[in-house]
């Protein structure tokens, strides 16, 4: 019996051991989880994303809001306090739903669209809504340059480019029609500035986030010289150096959570702000592109292909390669402004009925779209769109355009030809990064939203002739945050080391070598010489009837 006895409390002690190792472990667990807060301010919503030091997206929480308050054809305004309150209110749900994450946060970076800049006074309250990225109002030209530059000016045939460049400066807009507000005009922020700000009490913002019609020496990463013969941003845009931000650079403390913040927001006091870049810049991180041989193409509003480079280059020239969210490089970038936009113009003009269906199904309006691409070949039975429904920079007259129309073609052809269009478009960059890189790009890292169809990444495959990769989370401009912010705050000795750690491929895409047959001739055919045979027609559009402006 007292062997018995014994052997029950031996077990019994046993039983104890393990309970203890367990709860150890369990507590070691708790103890050890550390996790970083991305802010990805958009057009249309703030998300709010709570990430693992291996790059797992722990929790999420978005805010809706409406894009922009038109109050005049063509203007794009919204209240700035709308993304201070989208921020507050994402953070508090994350507090609420996802304590043990937001409780071990060590380090908070934001990301936020570009161009679009806040007026704010002494005490960094905006004195009036901002202009976003898509507001077209125009302003006066205010760049009055000597005979010698007039010359050099319509040499290199930029006369028309510089023209728009300045119109479409938000700032000269303000101190012409509201000048008021420009001289109690403390601070000109983007908005990462301003809920940078808002977070740490310090006009402070990342060198990365400076995209835009800001005055930035794009080559030097710094605010320009008006008196530097070259810098055209800074007599474009003649900003007030005191006027603007004190830059730091990208993956550096920036400042830390004000008590007032964490009585708003309650995320922790003190709590380390790390300097980001905008939503592009940080893509192109969050995709793991670091060298000129990979490309990362952003499927978003407006698309993009860009790489990441050590020297300053121009695939386009006199359009600046934007500052790198890798502290140091460069982004040499080729946008199609209003890019995949455009799907929303079609679901606008022709969808209709899928719409319907969608809603029917109860799944996402996408999906039945994607369902139309597969009723059309590649090639749209010849169909080819040139999607130049806004004009940029560099071709300030430039309009859309659809040829090839037949009986044939119907709403399948329509919408995949679109498609086709806007990835010929950014080809078309790779080939001009390609040119001035002098190195040739190998594989695509692809994000945004368009970029979570298959079909859509599949076409871009065929279409590049290249291996396509999508990561493991679709919100990427937030992992790219997410990736400095880790490194910002020691977590990660390096960017390079927060990358491969961080940075996790889920899918890959290989052309299809029937398809990029046909691609290829109607690329080289017809796409290639499309904008240079209707050039003069664009121009003849313009001075007929006045538009585009």
């Amino acid at each position: 019996m007292r062997c018995k006895n014994g052997v029950f409390y031996f077990l019994y002690k046993i039983k104890l051991l393990y309970i203890f190792l367990f709860f150890s472990l369990l507590l070691k667990k708790t103890y050890d989880l550390k996790t970083i807060l991305s802010i990805d301010c958009g057009t249309q919503s703030l998300r709010a994303l709570i990430f693992s030091l291996k790059g797992d997206l722990l929790a999420v929480q978005r805010v809706k809001y409406e894009p922009y308050v038109s109050l005049n054809p063509g203007w794009a305004e919204q209240d700035a306090e709308v993304y201070w309150e989208a921020l507050i209110t994402a953070c508090r749900s994350l507090k609420r739903e996802s304590p043990e994450y937001f409780g071990a946060i060590t380090g908070i970076g934001v990301t936020t669209m570009r161009d679009s800049m806040v007026n704010v006074d002494r005490e960094g309250k905006p004195l009036r809504p901002i202009m976003v990225w898509l507001d077209q109002r125009k302003a006066k030209p205010v760049y009055k340059p000597g005979i010698g530059m007039k010359l050099l000016i319509w040499f290199i045939g930029m006369r028309d480019s510089i023209k728009k460049a300045q119109r479409d400066g938000k700032c000269n807009w303000i101190r012409q029609k509201q000048p008021e507000i420009w001289k109690k005009t403390h601070k000109f922020l983007q908005v990462s500035g301003y809920l940078n700000y808002m977070l740490t009490g310090d006009f402070k913002d990342s060198v990365a986030s400076q995209i835009g019609h800001v005055p930035f020496d794009y080559k030097r990463l710094k605010w320009g010289n008006p008196k530097n013969l070259l810098t055209f941003s800074a007599k474009l845009y003649p900003v007030e150096k005191d006027k603007l931000a004190e830059l730091v650079n990208p993956g550096e403390i920036l400042g830390h959570i004000t008590k007032s913040a964490s009585t708003d927001s309650g995320l922790p006091e003190n709590l380390p702000v790390i300097a980001c870049g905008s939503d592009k810049g940080c893509e192109t991180l969050g995709m793991g592109v670091l060298t000129n041989s990979i490309a990362s193409l952003s499927f978003g509003t407006t698309a993009t292909i860009q790489t990441t480079s050590k020297r300053y280059l121009e695939p386009i020239p006199f359009m600046p390669a934007y500052p790198a969210v890798f502290s140091g490089f460069f982004n040499p970038e080729v946008e199609i402004f209003r890019g995949f936009w455009m799907i929303s113009w079609f679901k606008n003009e022709f969808a209709h009925k899928e719409i319907e269906e969608a809603k029917e199904r109860g799944i996402q309006e996408e999906e039945v779209l994607n369902e139309l691409l597969c009723q059309s070949p590649p090639g749209s039975m010849g169909l080819m769109v040139q999607p130049y429904w806004s004009p940029g920079l560099s071709q300030p007259a430039a309009k859309g355009a659809i040829i090839g129309f037949g009986d044939v073609h119907k709403k399948p052809h329509i919408y995949r030809a679109v498609i086709e269009g806007l990835v010929y478009a950014l080809k078309e960059g790779k080939e001009k990064i390609e040119k001035v890189s002098k190195t040739k790009i190998h594989r695509l890292a692809v994000s945004g939203g368009a970029s979570q169809s298959d079909e859509i990444c599949q076409i871009a495959a065929d279409i590049f002739n290249l291996p396509v990769i999508r990561g493991r989370t679709a919100e990427t401009s937030g992992l790219g945050a997410a990736v400095l912010t880790a490194f910002g705050t020691g977590n990660y000795k390096t960017v390079e080391e927060a990358v491969g750690e961080m940075v996790q491929i889920k899918d890959e895409f290989y052309p299809n070598l029937n398809h990029v047959k046909v691609y290829a001739q109607l690329y080289k055919k017809v796409y290639k010489k499309m904008y240079r045979k209707l050039e003069p027609f664009y121009h003849a559009i313009r001075d007929i009837t006045g538009y585009p402006e």
